[in-house]
């Protein structure tokens, strides 16, 4: 039996932790997210989360979105999402959270917003 894999991409740029995502988000994986969205050790004020090359997201990953939006939404800041492939953005969209974090077609496009704000 495989077990799923995330690899983890993370920068910052014009202040805004980014953090690139590729392969499944389970249950066995939800953890690696999790410490994604936390910079050395702290919730970042903004982030944006790349979720091109991500293959599969089940509700372990929506558990983490929420309390990273809720973090960052405590502190002043937020969270964004860019390349929601089809399968991520239908499942965003069934629990209603496509309502509730923006959703951005790019990463470029996430962070010009954070440049028009």
């Amino acid at each position: 039996m495989s077990q799923a894999r995330l690899t983890v991409t993370q920068h910052t740029t014009n202040g805004v932790h980014v953090v690139a995502l590729a392969g499944e988000i389970d249950h066995t994986t939800a953890d690696t997210f999790r410490q994604a969205l936390t910079a050395d050790g702290g919730s970042p004020r903004y982030t944006v989360v790349d979720f091109r090359d991500v293959t599969f997201m089940d509700s372990s990953g929506i558990n983490v979105l929420v309390a990273a939006n809720n973090t960052a939404h405590a502190g002043g800041g937020w969270l964004r999402l860019a390349h929601t492939p089809t399968p991520v953005f239908q499942l965003l969209h069934i629990v209603g959270l496509d309502d509730v974090i923006p959703l951005y077609p790019t990463l470029s496009q996430a962070l010009a917003e954070q440049n028009a704000a």
